[in-house]
């Protein structure tokens, strides 16, 4: 039956089935045929897996990021970095990992991430002679961090999943996310200096601060956030809510470009993109039902006891498998399918569920450029019109830098969890 269940699910997936439906057929196709079940407790599950205070989050995140984009945030954050990295060697190109820093503190979607960073710095790139599959391939690669540096859309659905502090997981994905973005400039330096670019210009100290001030407002989203719940001011899901309202007066008021006639499609646009979240963890909260009803995860949990003991060597295996799921499915979909299957096993082999879940976001974000269907190579693609094949090649070596980050991250567990527990 455990593996009918999988056998089923994985099928309806490769067949193009969207991943909500594949995991709602997939277990009614077995209440009908194998468990005297009513079918009408898959759309109690599914309810029951959105109602949750903690998701109210999610929409408002996704607005927030919609307001501060149309708003002229972006172009700001560009700036920024700009004048703090761009005349270093490869300095464009670690502008926009730099970039992607900055605006995952407001977007919270990796995909989101890659696409403000696409229509951005492509086509300045390729004027400076980066080349355009080069551009292509840093804007896809430098959007993974979209979900690791909070708010992170992804970890409030792990912290309402797995019952773990969402203010914590935030705290925990700075680290991680600096270290990651550091590791492609790296590549961007090296990239450059054996393709003889030079650097670009003379770091100016005044222009620096010209483009602080010019960027201040945007800069401060996260500072708002993650100071207001580890204040006590107020919770992640009514950070949300303020990040919302923020992102409206920095666009009207202090920017003045985001214009009200606006308003209808950035709400629409994160109604659509609320919507494919909510079916996806509804979805899966029955699947994970499923999963416990048949006791996957304590045959999972007791297998891997067996095989080893070691937290380090089941985290290594774990990563191979996060990687191979961030390449076929929504982070947030892997997150609700994956958590209530080895979460479990990774508490009773002592691992804490805080760095589990950032080290599984980490993951999920690799392999949104790990081939050969990672989701920012798509995004990026569409964007730039360079083959897919081509944005593939060329975020290799940034796909390789990141594998080492997570391998350092799943060796050392405190450089994730050491500023949440300072912090308390």
């Amino acid at each position: 039956m455990d593996y009918l269940l999988l056998s089923v699910f994985l099928g309806l997936a490769l067949l193009g089935v969207p991943v909500a439906y594949a995991l709602c057929l997939s277990v009614a196709m077995i209440m009908y045929f194998f468990i005297d079940r009513p079918l009408v407790m898959v759309t109690q599950y599914m309810f029951a897996g959105v109602d949750s205070f903690s998701f109210m989050a999610v929409p408002f995140f996704m607005l927030a990021g919609a307001f501060m984009s149309a708003g002229g945030v972006t172009q700001r954050l560009v700036n920024f970095s700009m004048a703090l990295v761009g005349s270093f060697r490869g300095g464009l190109a670690q502008t926009v990992s730099v970039s992607g820093c900055f605006f995952a503190a407001i977007s919270g979607s990796s995909a989101a991430t890659t696409a403000a960073l696409g229509t951005t710095m492509i086509n300045a790139m390729e004027k400076r002679g980066y080349g355009r599959d080069w551009a292509t391939g840093v804007v896809a690669s430098s959007g993974v961090v979209g979900i690791v540096i909070p708010p992170s859309i992804t970890m409030v659905v792990y912290g309402a999943i797995a019952d773990t502090s969402i203010g914590d997981l935030f705290v925990g994905g700075f680290v991680p996310g600096i270290m990651m973005g550091l590791s492609m400039m790296f590549v961007s330096w090296y990239l450059a200096r054996k393709r003889g670019l030079a650097p670009e210009g003379n770091f100016s100290f005044p222009n620096l601060i010209t483009a602080f001030k010019d960027s201040f407002f945007a800069l401060l989203t996260p500072v708002i956030i993650i100071g207001g719940i580890y204040g006590g001011i107020f919770t992640p899901t009514e950070a949300a809510a303020v990040a919302v309202v923020y992102g409206i007066i920095v666009g009207l008021f202090i920017y003045k470009e985001l214009r009200l006639k606006d308003f209808p499609e950035i709400v629409f646009q994160a109604v659509i993109g609320t919507t494919i979240i909510m079916a996806l963890v509804g979805a899966a909260n029955v699947f994970g039902w499923m999963l416990t009803f048949q006791r996957i995860p304590h045959h999972l949990g007791e297998f891997v006891v067996s095989v080893t003991h070691s937290p380090i060597m089941f985290m290594m295996a774990l990563n191979v498998v996060l990687l191979i799921a961030g390449t076929l499915v929504n982070a947030s979909a892997a997150v609700v399918i994956l958590t209530p299957i080895f979460l479990p096993v990774a508490k009773a082999l002592g691992i804490d569920p805080l760095f589990f879940g950032v080290l599984m976001v980490v993951n999920l974000a690799i392999g949104c450029i790990t081939p050969p269907v990672g989701l920012d190579l798509f995004v990026a693609s569409a964007i730039s019109k360079v083959p897919i094949e081509r944005v593939m090649k060329a975020s290799m070596p940034y796909l390789f830098a990141l594998l080492i980050t997570l391998v350092i991250l799943t060796t050392f567990p405190w450089l994730i969890t050491v500023l949440p527990y300072a912090m308390k």
